[in-house]
Formats: C-alpha cells, structure tokens, sequence
C-alpha cells in the first residue's frame, strides 16, 4: 500500500498558499511542494491529493490518502463530490477546475481516505504542514490559473 500524507495551507486565505505532500512505498519516501501567489485554502488542500495521486506510477496499487481536510475528507467519503458532478450547475460549484481534475485521477486508482486531527503532532502531518506553509512564503510562487481568473480581488 502506498501512503499518502497531505496538507494545504494559505496565508490570508485567500492569499499566498502551497501545499505539501509525503508519498511512502515501503522504504521509499517522497516529498512534493509548491507554492502560488494568491489562492485559497482548501484548493491547496485538495491540489495536494490530486499533485500526489498523480504522481503514483502503480495505479495497481491501494493509496490511503491521510489528510486533516475535512473539505476533501468528507467530500469523497461522503460522496458528496459524485453529486456535485450530476448536477448540471456543477461548473459554478468552489473548486470545480480541481474537483474534475481530482476525479479523472481518482477513478484511474485505488483510493481510500483517513482524516485526522490537523496540528495534533502526526509526524506526517506536521511535515506536510511545514512545506505547505515554506512554499506559500517561498518565492517563485506559482500562478494558480483555476482561482485567479474567478477572482475579483485584485492581485498584489
């Protein structure tokens, strides 16, 4: 089983965010972060599933994505995401670019959800917590396309 820990972060919300994700197979462990310029939390939340379900090369493979995202949590155990995608109003649901992106991945693999308490010392919470936060006060920050061409804040 592969292990995937995740976490979101954004300063100011909507503001500068990042997100942070461990990947672990076995003895192997892999780090993946990113931070952009102006955007929310919960799309970092969720960006950091989907930036490590894509990065998995065996879809073969069960993945547990361990996240303290309700948003995300609850949205897929809940199923709550599969009725947002029936409606035809889903195109004006928060986050409908990154919900279908995490959909089209989700359906190529093996996955199960584990909330947990975030800030709670999980040592790879806590981690994943570090690199959200070190990329959204990184520089080169990303533009994040999907929120920034809805939004109606103006840009810094």
């Amino acid at each position: 089983m592969i292990h995937l820990f995740t976490d979101g972060s954004a300063r100011g919300n909507p503001g500068p965010g990042g997100y942070g994700t461990i990947l672990r197979y076995g003895p192997h462990e892999k780090e993946l972060t990113q931070g952009f310029r102006y955007t929310t939390n919960n799309r970092m939340e969720l960006l950091a599933v989907i930036v490590g379900l894509e990065a998995v090369t065996r879809p073969d493979l069960p993945i547990r994505v361990v996240s303290d995202s309700k948003y995300v949590v609850d949205a897929v155990e809940k199923k709550w995401v599969f009725g947002w995608e029936k409606k035809p109003d889903f195109g004006k649901k928060a986050n409908e670019d990154l919900w279908r992106r995490f959909l089209k991945i989700y359906r190529q693999r093996k996955v199960s959800f584990h909330w947990i308490k975030g800030h709670a010392g999980h040592p790879e919470n806590e981690r994943c917590d570090v690199l959200a936060v070190q990329s959204a006060l990184g520089k080169g920050l990303l533009i994040d396309e999907g929120y920034e061409a809805l939004s109606q804040t103006p840009l810094l």
